[in-house]
């Protein structure tokens, strides 16, 4: 790696503590990645902070992400997975804990159906004032797009992972969508390109992460990563997609 940003909010990694419950997938569990591990692995990244998402692998267990929080300290947050039935008073609790986002797999499940997506975003943003993250293919989105261009607060991970719809990708950053620059080692799509098309779609939509551990990713992460996006965006662009619209995005905002 060649040059550092002046700091990183890392928009999406994940924990996986053996100490807790982990669901396998078909005959796939994966293997740990702590809070010591994800630190140590870090170091050299200039890490502030960043979104510890809850995968597939996880349910609707909270106890591994409030201890992940609790363990890595300010500056981080949760992206959690919840039932749509999930009472008020246990959503407030998680905002206080530092969760800010519900997520729907679409790609790998263990979330909430699809289905339940516009009213469950609609009462989170309303209680606490959450968005919903989605992992989707874009060739996904042209069914979902009224959905989702009418949401309040929406990000989707991973670039969107296919060129096959990644016009209707564009159209929904235009809307005031927001996109993870994440597990480029996931994609089939220029990288660059996509990076700049979306910043030139938004300017304030795209958030770099590292997709620690890259659970089940042909590449994971790599420290080059870090140098693609400083290297193909003006070091404007570049400061705001390292940390600056991911710091906007994940702040408080319950009333």
């Amino acid at each position: 790696m060649n040059t550092l940003p002046p700091s990183l909010f890392d928009a999406h990694l994940h924990i996986i503590d053996p100490r807790f419950p982990l669901i396998e997938s078909g005959v796939y569990v994966p293997p740990p990645f702590t809070c010591e591990d994800y630190l140590a692995r870090t170091a050299k990244l200039n890490v502030r902070g960043g979104a510890v998402v809850s995968g597939s692998f996880q349910g609707f267990d909270q106890a591994y992400l409030l201890d992940a929080l609790q363990r890595l300290g300010p500056g981080f947050v949760g992206v959690t997975q919840l039932p749509a039935d999930t009472p008020d008073e246990e959503i407030l609790r998680l905002d206080a804990a530092g969760v800010r986002a519900v997520r729907f797999n679409l790609v790998r499940g263990g979330s909430e159906d699809v289905s339940r997506l516009e009213r469950m975003a609609r009462r989170v943003h309303e209680l606490a004032g959450w968005h919903v993250e989605l992992y989707a293919a874009s060739r996904d989105l042209p069914g979902l797009y009224a959905t989702l261009a009418g949401l309040p607060s929406v990000c989707i991970d991973h670039l969107g992972l296919t060129q096959e719809g990644f016009g209707t990708l564009l159209r929904l950053v235009e809307c005031g969508v927001r996109v993870k620059a994440t597990g480029f080692g996931r994609v089939d799509l220029d990288v660059p390109r996509a990076l700049r098309a979306i910043v030139a779609a938004n300017p304030r939509a795209l958030m770099f992460g590292t997709d620690l551990p890259s659970t089940r990713a042909p590449r994971p992460f790599e420290d080059n990563d870090v140098d693609l996006v400083l290297q193909c965006l003006t070091e404007s662009s570049a400061t705001d997609v390292m940390a600056g619209n991911a710091l906007d995005w994940y702040r408080p905002r319950r009333r």
